[in-house]
This record gives structure tokens, C-alpha cells and sequence, in this order.
């Protein structure tokens, strides 16, 4: 079934929904079971790299130089899918989601630690990092508006102005606007919620569970969706 244009659910809320859900869901797990990275958005990365920095442990400041160079090349990766990918049998966007999901199953069969020389939580945090910036480039937009799925900053922000816009010029419209940006964010902290639970029960391990959501998503592509939402 051929999935183009205006026939995909791309920005569909449940889709962005259930992105945000593995987005929070994978910050907790590289910040609890690979070594306190986030590896999501990379302010965090760069301000842990900058302090070490400052307090001369240089080698503790390269442990976060991989997945900023790792964000930097998913995005890269995602344009040119999107470029080389597009009109084809499916979306490109669903290309992209089958990238992260092979990703995300080498990463679960990864051990936590250093093994024989081999660092592995760096390369887990390398591979996350890589996997949320094509899921960051590829979805931009939640029913028309623009919307991230793996942090939270942006959101709040879009979402707060829109609160104003809602408050002092009384329009209604921008008030859904900014339900639909802090619902985003609502998601986010669930999916954080979770894979505190269940990366505490199967430490490196549980981010396999993330592969069903993006199968879900995946799946979910395949419908047609409501004019409203159409891209």
C-alpha cells in the first residue's frame, strides 16, 4: 500500500502521542542504565561537557562528545531519507521508524558497562542519540502545528504562549493549541514514568519495550487518516 503526501498519518496526535511516550521513555533509560546521558536533547550533553571540562576531567568530558556527534548525524541520516525515500512503497517516515527500530534491538542485546576493554554504555548512548534525532527531524508537526516528540523544552514554551494568547485575546482556538502542547509533554513525562519502573526491573535490557510502540507507529501510518489531520 503506497502511503504519500496527504495519505499518512504523520501528524495524527495519537501518532505524536505515542512518540513523545518512547522519547521520555528513552531519556530515562540512558540517564538510569547507560550512564546518566541524556540522549534526547543534547543540552544537557553539551552543559555536562562544558563542566568537565571547566573542572579539567577532560576524559570525562569526551564521554559526552559521541552522542552530540551521534544527534548531529541522525539528522543528516533523516533528510536523506527523506530525499532518497520518498514516493516509495511507504512513507520515508516509516523508513526512518524501521532504522530505529533496528537500532533500538542491537542496543537491548548490549551490555551495561565496560566488557573486555569495550565500553558499552558509550555505544548505547551513541546508537539512542542517533535513533532520537531521526524521530526528532522526521516528526515535526502534530496536527499542523510544530511539535517535538523526544524533549520537552520547546513545547512548554509554544504551549505557555499559546496559554497567553487564549487568556488575554480570548480565542478559543489557541487554547486548544496549547492543550495539544502540553499533552505532548504530559506523554513525554509518562513514558519517563514508565521506563523508570521497568528499566529499574531490567536495567539495559528494557529498551526493547520501546519496539512495540514503534511498530504501533509503523502501523498505525497505514491508516487513512481524517482530512484535519492529513500532511
Amino acid at each position: 500500500m503506497k502511503i504519500r503526501g496527504h495519505s499518512q498519518m504523520s501528524e495524527a496526535f495519537l501518532t505524536g502521542a505515542i512518540l513523545a511516550v518512547i522519547g521520555g521513555y528513552l531519556d530515562a533509560y540512558t540517564y538510569i542504565a547507560r550512564g546518566q546521558v541524556f540522549a534526547n536533547a543534547q543540552t544537557g550533553n553539551v552543559m555536562f561537557l562544558a563542566m568537565n571540562i571547566a573542572c579539567g576531567d577532560i576524559m570525562k568530558a569526551l564521554f559526552y562528545v559521541p552522542p552530540i556527534i551521534a544527534f548531529v548525524l541522525g539528522i543528516l541520516i533523516a533528510e536523506q531519507i527523506k530525499k532518497r525515500m520518498d514516493g516509495g512503497r511507504l512513507h520515508w517516515r516509516q523508513y526512518v521508524l524501521l532504522l530505529e527500530l533496528a537500532v533500538i534491538i542491537i542496543v537491548s542485546f548490549l551490555p551495561h558497562g565496560k566488557v573486555m576493554g569495550i565500553k558499552y554504555d558509550t555505544i548505547a548512548n551513541v546508537m539512542i542519540s542517533f535513533t532520537c534525532s531521526l524521530q526528532v527531524q522526521s516528526f515535526r508537526k502534530i496536527r499542523g502545528i510544530l511539535c517535538a516528540t523526544t524533549m520537552c523544552t520547546g513545547n512548554l514554551r509554544s504551549g505557555t504562549e499559546a496559554l497567553s494568547t487564549a487568556i488575554f485575546a480570548k480565542d478559543k482556538e489557541s487554547l486548544h493549541k496549547a492543550g495539544k502542547f502540553y499533552a505532548i509533554v504530559l506523554f513525554f513525562i509518562i513514558g519517563a514514568v514508565i521506563s523508570t519502573f521497568v528499566t529499574t526491573a531490567f536495567s539495559e535490557k528494557s529498551v526493547i519495550f520501546c519496539g512495540a510502540g514503534l511498530v504501533a507507529v509503523i502501523l498505525l501510518m497505514f491508516a487513512e487518516p481524517p482530512h484535519a489531520e492529513s500532511t
